[in-house]
């Protein structure tokens, strides 16, 4: 089942010409990780691996950063943090859809319902370049891709704009 946050996030990049980061795949396909937790079903992240894999690709712009939590990207990185928020019951169905053991699926709708990643990217990044997005259905999703382009496109200075966005929850 495809994440929704991964799914705008390629919608987002085909859209405005840029390139989707997926971190999840990166750190499974470069094993940036310290090894794989079998009771979360998860790595466990090295986050110093992963900023120095992404530093070089950040610094010359023009990317999408898909991942479900952001406080340990440099904040340099971004100009537009994109939270995408859904109702506790689509992202219930969602995270079964997955079959996410109990623990994990109870973990993340607890992390929703107290709006963990966007406390963390207020915690983390300027107030005026977070933006929190409902994301329930392809119709949110695609007012959401559209929406963001626009920004995008109006605060690109150079034909492709510096900017970058993390998609993040859901």
């Amino acid at each position: 089942t495809r994440h929704w946050k991964t799914s705008t996030s390629e919608m987002l990049a085909e859209s405005c010409g840029y390139t989707h980061i997926n971190v999840s795949e990166l750190v499974k396909n470069k094993s940036l990780h310290k090894g794989k937790d079998e009771e979360w079903d998860s790595y466990t992240l090295d986050e110093d691996k992963v900023v120095d894999e992404l530093e070089e690709r950040m610094v010359n712009g023009g990317n999408i950063v898909d991942f479900h939590s952001c406080a340990f990207f440099p904040e340099r990185w971004f100009h537009l943090v994109i939270v995408l928020r859904a109702t506790t019951d689509k992202l219930f169905d969602r995270l079964q859809a997955r079959k996410y053991k109990k623990k994990k699926l109870d973990e993340n709708m607890e992390a929703e319902i107290m709006q963990v990643v966007l406390d963390e990217a207020k915690e983390s990044y300027k107030k005026g370049i977070i933006v929190e997005l409902k994301s329930d259905s392809v119709e949110d999703m695609e007012g959401n891709v559209q929406r963001i382009c626009e920004w995008i496109k109006k605060n690109d200075k150079n034909g492709q704009a510096e900017s970058k966005g993390s998609s993040s929850s859901s």
